[in-house]
């Protein structure tokens, strides 16, 4: 029998969630409604006792101090039209399986097979709504019609029914599990189709190498062996997909690139991943010598750099860009609880200690149409924001560093990066800790979650553009406090040696995760139909494939197994032996002891065709605009600070929970008030130790539209100079690039390709140019290829994107430096040489202009400029150390003195220039490496001499009186301005968000 349970607030007690509820469908739909309240709703599908169910209801499912509960019986009252938004079926249910486990302890016996719990949660909308207008609400806010099902019910109805039936959103299936051959002796075009419909994402040359391989007669001898005729299978089919996916294999950074430079020049460069990526990091890590602090680059879910002797430092940044299109809360909290994984699941297994997000996003206030599939960029802001949210808060793990980015074309598709770092032992049980391998024999074991519907085709969808024939089936809802019970236990179970390698449950589910850690070995026997499910009904290839969340994959020794079983029971961890790890050379999947998959390692590994690009570069044809200097600066630069790539994040930051396992040393928000931008955040890992990490980035997208080299170059400049303005250690940090491209591939969808596949060859060279001359190592990275939206005629993409993350080490948290003014009388200096370089800078995009002139990055000068600055942090010399970035000086002058309170007083006379230059351009102008810094006046000729032959330019003073006052070139008043005005127009814009 299905019970049901509402539960509401009892009368008196303010509804939070309604309120705004209410507020938000005003926002988003400019539907005016006099009170939205709300009600949860528990269906719980099991044999339970009449008392039981009433000790649920009363117990675990309400507060009793709030609340009142009901069971099969309506509480709803006072209203004009009901929605009830529940998830559909199969899709994973948190708050349900919580309540589950709850009533479980309750009853203290455990649910049987196919019993749940489902929630649900009830609106109540008061004012004048038809159910047109309900519809609306449930469809373009209130769900999500990929993942979420509701009923609307007008009041009349209500009442002549009493109550909402009891419906039981569980997957019920018919089909039995069976296993396709798929005929691929056809055409060419049949051949595209199969892969079109499929979701596989192949091209025509990658279908036509498996057809070859089926059709290859050694091939055909050794599957009769096995039962497998000529056909592959569904399971086969879909194991290559996930493999040679774009998402998985990053085959156009592996591609043949045939690239003319636009000059008459050209060369063919055979991976551009080997070519720029690696190699970088090899030449670095020679010059470095005996200083080299890489452990484990490119070979792992992470990459791994020396902390200490006792300690290494694992660091990883993902992106989940197409299922957050589709799904902005799931997709982001998939993105967040997935990459917790992917440090924790390197070398031996590591404690996670942070995560840090990076969301690219239209305007939420954007007011144009919208094309089909698309969601309104504010919705996808709140949601991502939410899942994040969610994921990091309720895994313990502090979110401690991060940007917003704003650019109409990510309404095509949003961006969202998600990174996570940890620390490792440096040795375990007598080895690095950073060594992992996989012995033949050892047993597959799967730990954490079941697996689900959810995700399938994932690691496909992902690489192609969004289409109207983008799956459901792909959105996935990750669970943090499962995965985190998970992580306990295998922190345990490593602590007690009882695994030799493990890794993640990602992209692919088990079709990638035991297929990578094979080929430590050779070759693996997995068995399927041994898989626990979260409900019957899946088929042999939706089991291997699914990337149902919160699960790892383990090596355990056979005489380990019944230990490590045991271990997890105790731990309330679902631990699961699939088969074993072996050396026969083969990806076998089994099921229901008959072969369902049998392919060669290294044709599944090595097999993809390699594919050939061509790219050509031209300039585009840009010119400086022609603009009369603003009249009133104050209301320029205010109008400036209100900028969506300028103004505070506040409201999204506190979201984030920064403070858990107590380490974070620099927060996101600092100054007088801990309301002002930090520039990077520090970490202090270890009690007993002031060593401590930094973390920053660097992301500048617009520079695109202009030059993907010095996009690529501005990038690593401001994550450098984030990470060095608070005093992280110029000489002992890494890099991760993170790169998001429109599709680089020539075709009549993309005839732009060639010129897209340039910017992607430039970005590289300067990566290469850049981290060579910065001595940077790139330890890890990831790359998104297709992040275009098409429907019919409308293409939207992205504008190419990269994300540049840096992490190192600085030896003394103690003499870590803020942004902020501390004290009047403080001298300010401006470090680096302004130029006339407003291409692509907030101020020409404020004036409706792009521009021409880049900024340029001299890696010489800003490396000098930065070992500089770290000597004068270790003596103590600056009070404060601010990077110049969006909006150039006028907006950091800003900063500096609304984060301390206190006024500044600064002669655009005495700003250091190439050449002359206007005010607008002194005060905005984005030129890289420059950092404004405030000296207290006994340190100013130590520090003076510290700089000396540098660009090192004393600006002026801090003052007490609260104001922002910048002298002009003409020696008149330029800007005079309270600090609380700029203040209160860097804050306005996204307080409410």
């Amino acid at each position: 029998m299905a019970w049901r349970i509402e539960v509401a607030l009892k009368e008196g007690i303010r509804d939070a969630r309604g309120e705004r509820v209410r507020r938000e469908i005003r926002e988003h739909l400019g539907i005016e409604l006099e009170e939205v309240r709300t009600l949860d709703v528990y269906t719980v599908d099991a044999a339970l006792t009449e008392a039981e169910i009433e000790a649920a209801a009363t117990g675990p499912c309400s507060d009793p101090v709030i609340q009142q509960a009901a069971v099969n019986r309506p509480l709803a009252d006072h209203f004009d039209m009901l929605i009830e938004v529940g998830f559909r079926p199969g899709v994973t249910d948190n708050v349900g399986r919580t309540a589950r486990e709850a009533i479980q302890y309750l009853t203290g016996r455990p649910f049987a097979p196919g019993e749940g719990v489902y929630t649900s949660v009830q609106y109540l909308l008061r004012g004048h709504i038809d159910v047109a207008a309900a519809e609306r609400i449930a469809a373009g806010f209130l769900g999500n019609g990929l993942i979420q099902r509701w009923t609307i019910i007008p009041a009349v109805d209500f009442d002549r029914a009493r109550g909402v039936p009891v419906q039981v959103p569980k997957v019920v299936s018919s089909a039995e599990p069976r296993v396709m051959a798929i005929d691929l002796e056809v055409s060419d075009e049949e051949l595209l189709r199969i892969s079109r419909e499929g979701v596989l994402a192949l091209n025509l040359e990658e279908m036509k190498a498996i057809q070859s391989f089926a059709a290859n007669e050694n091939n055909q001898a050794r599957r009769a062996a096995v039962g497998l005729s000529n056909r592959l299978t569904d399971v086969e089919l879909e194991a290559l997909a996930q493999t040679w996916s774009e998402h998985c294999k990053h085959k156009i950074f592996a591609a043949k690139v045939h690239y003319d430079d636009g000059t008459g020049r050209t060369e063919v460069i055979d991976s551009l991943f080997k070519s720029f990526i690696v190699r970088v990091t090899r030449d670095v890590r020679a010059a470095k010598g005996e200083q080299d602090f890489c452990l484990s680059v490119f070979k792992d879910n992470a990459g791994v750099i020396r902390f200490n002797d006792e300690w290494s430092l694992v660091f990883k940044v993902e992106t989940h860009n197409s299922p957050s299109a589709l799904d902005p809360y799931g997709g982001a909290l998939t993105g967040i609880v997935g990459v917790n994984r992917d440090p924790f699941g390197t070398g031996m297994g590591a404690r996670l200690i942070f995560n840090t997000d990076v969301f690219c996003f239209a305007s939420p206030f954007y007011d144009q149409p919208l094309p089909p599939r698309l969601l309104h960029p504010r919705r996808i802001f709140e949601g991502v924001v939410e899942g994040v949210e969610h994921g990091g808060n309720k895994s313990g793990v502090p979110t401690v560093n991060g940007s917003l980015v704003f650019d109409d074309r990510f309404a095509g598709k949003p961006l969202v990066y998600c990174g996570t770092a940890a620390l490792m032992p440096a040795r375990i049980h007598g080895r690095p800790g950073h060594v992992k391998r996989a012995l033949t024999g050892d047993r597959i074991l799967m730990v954490g979650g079941r697996i689900g519907k959810d995700g399938i085709h994932g690691a496909t969808f992902s690489s192609e553009e969004l289409h109207e024939g983008s799956p459901a089936t792909a959105v996935q809802i990750g669970d943090p406090i499962t995965q985190r019970r998970m992580f306990d236990f295998l922190l345990v179970a490593r602590d007690r040696g009882l695994y030799n390698s493990i890794t993640d449950n990602g992209a692919g589910g088990l079709s990638s995760s035991v297929g990578e850690m094979a080929e430590d070995t050779g070759g693996f026997e997995l068995h399927l139909d041994r898989a626990p499910l979260k409900y019957p009904g899946l088929q042999p290839w939706e089991i291997l494939i699914s990337e149902a969340q919160e699960r790892m994959t383990v090596a355990v020794p056979p005489e380990k197994v019944d230990e490590f079983i045991t271990l997890a029971r105790e731990m309330d961890v679902e631990a699961t032996d699939l088969g074993q790890f072996t050396d026969s050379g083969y990806y076998h999947c089994l099921y229901g002891g008959q072969t369902v998959c049998y392919l060669p390692m290294e044709f599944l590994h090595q097999g993809v065709p390699q594919l050939q690009l061509q790219a050509r570069w031209q300039p585009p044809v840009l010119q400086e605009p022609e603009l009369s200097q603003p009249l009133d600066m104050d209301a320029t630069l205010r109008h400036l600070l209100g900028s969506l790539n300028i103004c505070s994040k506040e409201s999204v930051v506190r979201r984030y929970d920064h403070e858990v396992q107590g380490a974070t040393v620099l927060k996101p928000l600092v100054g007088i008030a801990n309301d002002g931008p930090a520039d990077a955040a520090m970490i202090r890992p270890l009690p007993d130790s002031f060593e401590g990490v930094v973390v920053a980035h660097g992301i500048c997208p617009r520079y695109s539209d202009i030059d993907t080299y010095h996009m690529m170059a501005c990038a690593i400049d401001e994550g450098l100079r984030n990470y060095v303005a608070v005093g992280g250690d110029i000489e002992h940090v890494a890099g991760l690039d993170n790169f998001c491209w429109c599709d680089p591939v020539q075709s009549d969808r993309t005839p732009d390709g060639e010129y897209k596949a340039a910017q992607l060859v430039r970005a590289n060279q300067a990566l290469y140019d850049y981290c060579l001359a910065f001595g940077v190592p790139l330890i890890s990275g990831k790359d998104s290829m297709k992040n275009d939206y098409q429907i019919g005629d409308t293409k939207i993409s992205i504008p190419p994107t990269v994300l540049f993350s840096v992490i190192g080490k600085i030896d003394d948290i103690r003499r870590g430096v803020t942004m902020d003014a501390k004290r009047p009388g403080d001298l300010v200096y401006l470090l680096g040489v302004t130029h006339d370089e407003l291409g692509g800078s907030e101020y020409y995009a404020m004036r409706g202009h792009l521009g021409r002139n880049v900024p340029r990055v001299d890696a010489a000068g800003a490396l000098q400029r930065y070992r500089t600055v770290n000597r004068a942090q270790q003596r103590g010399l600056l009070a404060s150390c601010h990077d110049l970035s969006d909006g150039g000086l006028g907006v950091a002058l800003a900063e500096t003195a609304f984060a301390g309170g206190l006024g500044l007083h600064v002669d655009l006379r005495r700003v250091p220039v190439a050449a002359e230059l206007r005010e607008e351009a002194l005060l905005f102008s984005e030129s890289a490496s420059r950092l404004l810094v405030t000296v207290r006046p006994e340190q100013q000729a130590a520090f003076e001499e510290l700089f000396t032959g540098q660009s090192c330019a004393l600006l002026g003073e801090v003052t007490a009186d609260q104001e922002l006052r910048v002298v002009g070139l003409r020696g008149e008043i330029l800007i005079r301005s309270a600090i609380d005005d700029l203040k209160e127009a860097w804050q306005s814009p996204l307080r409410e968000m």
